[in-house]
């Protein structure tokens, strides 16, 4: 009760529009500055109204249209029991108002009276009610049961004196589910309890509708119809405000039947509420009425997962009670058994993304259904559990949310703090739900915006929330929001798994655990091929009294719940495993997971995904602080500068002394570096271009660093004989460097002038040395991908010597040169070494690679001729050439093939096409009207999207690939890997990159082999 020491003005009781007082003083209730005396208590009874102002509109337009006002108005006076009901009522529902004001005689629903039900109304009793309404017969058999009662009224007549019943009925409902709202004195009405009224007395109008229709379309004597209710009808937790999900069943279905379901779901929509019979075998397009075999027969064959879900409410609701109960009894042994379906896991997952289907961005965090830590991740969770654990335990085949959780917290399925906290967030949200659509009697799931302080004060008031003395009201609905849907988000995400660690821990002798067969069955439904193998990861990860152990089983929830989501559960998991066990000593490693939840849900992502970042990871921990998130106005060290990465890495790797200290540490850095760019792609923060030009830059770095350490190796002695210098070729040239390619290079050497010079053969075996140092280096054996520094592409191949001088490459060009050496010079940039050598080399090499007078057309025919014999000899046996990422037809060999191609005949005559890079290339090509804007369009999303693939083909295998996976979980996670949905079909990248590559490939029959 309020504090009424400080007096009564219209100021303090919330009344603070002008209109109010000459509307009191009508009433009798306000004369002055004061109440009348005896009203006082009404005063205090309106204040506590949500809205005092739309309650005392309401009152008066009641006292306008009652004709025995001056009795409401006495009883008022004395009842404690109607004020609060009345102002309540008033104050919260405006529909609600509105039907009091039309009927003002039924203010006696809200009255204390001898003739008031309390408790209120079973279900028999609202039947009884509403079928007399429509004129039948409460004792006889229900309608649709032979012989069963039938409606008096019928058409029009029928749906007016149902509706009327059924507001009046819910206006009696919900006058007591808010007395506690008018008088904390009264009794608390429990949402579940509403919920539960509120499915009864839809129940009650279905039997009234269907009376109605029965009586409209005359059935045989003998014919049967039974509706069933589903959803949260069916679960004895309806809304104010919702539809009623419906399943016809009838003997015999026939077009008798369908007119009986036809009319009755027009009845009761125009009456009541909507029907919904869309749950029903085909959907829309599946007959309305079927016959119970028609049922069984396509639930044995046809039904999907989320239709045996949906049959978890089922219960009969009106009509033949024994043909309802026949299809309860035909269809519930299915719906236990629907876990052991070979699709069910699948179907778990896409059940799963629709539970998170899309919200309006601006609605997202006030929706409390749909929305993160709504409604529906509750009702989900608690389904799915049932559905996998309820084949073998009947305790928890409950149609209610409530009541299943509970059971499943008996039963050691959830844990029973989780299983409490839960349900009483479950009971809030519902109550808000409850009240927002009580105010206009709308469906709603919305919550006022933030800034809506009006809104938001009535919301708080009819949920019966009161400041603390911190806050205001609105405050308080506002805490208590985001605390609850906090809850449902974080125990949602441990739901499924904290059970499972427990039933792999040492717990107390009386805690209620799962079984190990249950504990399989629960991971199998969540995604894992194999269970026992997780229950194996989760006992080694969490066995133990140690700290870490501790904090293991703490984290494994959430990480387990974002591990479902991955292309592979199972590689995930075991990763993780490993990666734990060799960070076992790093202190801050799990602390970093528990404090960061950023970092553990990109490193779930990563390691679900990539068997690459965890086997660079466990050698390159100090990546995983780069996985936070960043301050708000600092850069993000994902995508740091390739530039300032070669900068410091060429520092680093200059301060050591030794060349094995050199070597060693820009390996360490390369490794970092690596698993930096692979955790940046994998979670879709780099471009493809991106991506190679810092794998290029740091692969550039390392070979200059390690030149640098070897040529201080080799003039520790006196002075260097001779520069050399380091010409990266091919994807290192083009800086188009993926994961797993080598370093192909030519090796440059120029003898000094001066005394400490050397003639051409003393500075070719000097810079031999350093050469060979150089690639043994780097070649050594190791964990991390291979550092192959390959020098192939050099005159006469393998047979030639491994570095000539400028004036020995210069001879052999202008000798011997034949076309592909000129192609596979364009190429060609300065990486390493001396920067004044390597730049004349590439003056040297200019006029080969960009002829003057282009390129002939025997020229021409002989890159033609050569291309095809390598699309010829060089496929893998047994590779699919319509998916292999290199030499697959509009790969990247056929994209890289034709750029060169041009570049080659028109480069000397068009200076901007004389670039090392593909992509360069292609843009400067249309630049020039050499590709027209389409052409150069498909062949870069030819390109891009091959380069992309074998990138991740190395990130998912952890070793090179050109090929794409054809089907299973490389398949999914490459698909993943580049940016399609987890869990969805990969078919549709293999589709979407057949069609990209397909487009390129006509573009290079047409320009490149000129078809």
């Amino acid at each position: 009760m309020a504090d009424r020491s400080g007096g009564t003005s219209l100021a303090r009781l919330g009344l603070v529009e002008a209109w109010t007082e000459p509307t009191l003083e009508k009433l009798g209730w306000w004369s002055g500055e004061r109440p009348v005396a005896g009203a006082e208590e009404i005063m205090w009874a309106l204040a506590r109204s949500p809205d005092p102002h739309l309650a005392l509109r309401t009152v008066e337009r009641l006292a306008d249209a009652a004709p025995d006002w001056s009795t409401v108005d006495a009883e008022l006076h004395t009842d404690v029991g109607l004020r609060a009901r009345l102002f309540a009522l008033a104050g919260s529902s405006t529909a609600l108002g509105d039907h009091l004001v039309a009927h003002p005689d039924r203010w006696m629903l809200l009255a204390d009276t001898p003739d008031r039900d309390d408790p209120p109304p079973d279900l028999v009793r609202r039947t009884a009610n509403l079928l007399r309404a429509v004129g039948a017969d409460p004792d006889a058999p229900p309608a649709g049961a032979p012989g069963g009662s039938v409606a008096t009224l019928t058409g029009p007549e029928a749906v007016t004196a149902l509706r009327t019943a059924y507001r009046d009925e819910l206006l009696g409902l919900a006058a007591a589910d808010l007395a506690a709202v008018g008088d904390a004195s009264l009794p608390v009405m429990e949402v579940d309890v509403v919920a539960a009224q509120l499915a009864d007395l839809a129940l009650a109008a279905l039997q009234a509708s269907l009376a109605v229709a029965v009586a409209e379309h005359e059935p045989e004597p003998d014919a049967r119809v039974a509706v069933i209710a589903m959803g949260k009808t069916g679960g004895y937790e309806l809304n104010y405000v919702s539809d009623v999900d419906v399943v016809f069943v009838a003997e015999p279905a026939d077009a008798t039947a369908t007119r009986i379901a036809s009319r009755l779901m027009r009845v009761a929509g125009e009456a009541c509420f909507e029907i919904d019979a869309n749950l029903r075998p085909e959907g829309k397009q599946g007959a309305l009425v079927r016959t119970l075999e028609g049922h069984a027969s396509y639930y044995k064959r046809w039904a999907k997962t989320w239709e045996f879900q949906a049959l978890l409410k089922a219960r009969p609701a009106a009509g033949d009670p024994e043909l309802g109960q026949a299809y309860l009894d035909t269809v519930s042994p299915m719906v236990w058994k629907a876990a052991e379906r070979e699709d069910f896991v699948v179907d778990v997952q896409a059940m799963r993304r629709r539970v998170e289907e899309h919200v309006r961005p601006d609605h997202a965090e006030r929706e409390l259904k749909l929305g993160r830590g709504g409604l529906r991740d509750v009702e989900f969770a608690v389904q799915l559990l049932q559905l996998v654990h309820g084949r073998t335990d009947p305790e928890i085949r409950s149609s209610s949310t409530l009541q299943a959780l509970d059971a499943l917290s008996n039963q050691g399925y959830i844990g029973r703090d989780d299983g409490a906290n839960l349900a009483a967030s479950y009971r809030f949200l519902r109550l808000l739900e409850h009240r927002l659509q009580l105010q206009r009697m709308r469906r709603t799931h919305l919550l006022p915006a933030e800034d809506d302080t009006e809104a938001l004060r009535w919301l708080a008031r009819a949920a019966r929330l009161r400041h603390d003395g911190r806050r205001d009201v609105v405050g308080v609905l506002l805490d208590e929001w985001h605390r609850n849907a906090r809850r449902v988000r974080r125990l949602h995400e441990k739901l499924f798994y904290r059970p499972l660690l427990d039933s792999v821990s040492r717990l107390p002798a009386d805690a209620v655990t799962m079984s190990a067969d249950a504990a399989k069955a629960r991971l199998q439904a969540l995604g894992w091929a194999s269970p026992e193998g997780a229950l194996n990861h989760l006992r080694a990860l969490t066995g133990g009294v140690s700290r870490a152990a501790a904090i293991q089983h703490t984290l494994l929830p959430v990480l387990l719940e974002d591990l479902s989501g991955s292309p592979d559960p199972d590689r995930g998991l075991l990763s993780y495993r490993k990666v734990s066990e060799a960070l076992a000593l790093t202190p801050w490693y799990l602390r970093l997971l528990r404090d960061e939840g950023a970092v553990a849900q990109r490193l779930m992502r990563l390691l679900g995904t990539s068997l690459l970042v965890p086997d660079l990871l466990v050698r390159a921990p100090e990546v995983l602080r780069l996985l936070a998130i960043p301050a708000a106005g600092r850069p993000d060290e994902l995508t740091r500068d390739p530039a300032d990465v070669a900068a410091s890495l060429l520092a680093t790797v200059g301060r050591q002394s030794a060349l094995d200290q050199a070597v060693g540490s820009a390996r360490s850095l390369r490794r970092h570096e690596m698993l930096r760019v692979a955790c940046a792609d994998l979670l879709g923060m780099l471009p493809v271009e991106d991506v190679c030009e810092a794998l290029s830059s740091v692969w550039s770095a390392v070979l200059r660093a390690t030149l640098d350490a070897a040529v201080k190796q080799h003039t520790a002695a006196g002075p260097a004989p001779a520069r050399i210098a380091v010409i990266g070729m091919g994807r290192l040239g083009g800086a188009e460097l993926g994961y797993s390619s080598d370093a192909d290079v030519l090796f440059v050497c120029e003898a000094l002038d001066g005394p400490d010079g050397a003639d051409d053969a003393a500075a070719v075996k000097w810079a031999t040395q350093v050469a060979e140092t150089v690639r043994r280096s780097l070649g050594s054996s190791s964990p991390d991908p291979a550092l192959v520094v390959d020098a192939d592409l050099r005159p006469e191949g393998r047979q030639g010597a491994l570095v000539r001088t400028l004036r020995s490459y210069r001879e052999y060009y202008a000798r011997w040169a034949e076309v592909w050496e000129a192609q596979a010079l364009l190429r060609a940039r300065p990486i390493a070494g001396d920067v004044g050598l390597g730049e004349r080399f590439v003056e040297m090499i200019d006029p080969i690679r960009y002829p003057a007078d282009g390129l002939p057309t025997a020229a021409v025919t002989e890159v033609r001729r050569i291309k095809a014999r390598v699309d010829a000899e060089r496929l893998p046996r047994g590779a699919d050439r319509g998916t292999h990422t290199k030499l697959g037809l509009g790969g990247l060999a056929d994209v890289e093939w034709t750029v060169q191609l041009l570049q080659l005949q028109h480069a000397g005559d068009v200076p901007e096409l004389r670039t090392t890079s593909t992509l360069g290339g292609l843009r400067e090509a249309a630049a020039a009207g050499l590709l027209t804007a389409d052409d150069a369009a498909e062949l870069t999303a030819g390109w891009t999207t091959a380069t992309r693939a074998r990138n991740a083909v190395m990130l998912v295998k952890g070793k090179p690939g050109d090929q794409l996976p054809r089907s299973g979980r490389e398949l999914a996670a490459v698909a993943s890997a580049l940016g399609y949905p987890p869990g969805g079909d990969p078919g549709v990248f293999l589709d979407d990159y057949r069609r990209t590559t397909r487009r390129a490939r006509a573009v290079v029959e047409r320009v490149f082999y000129g078809w």
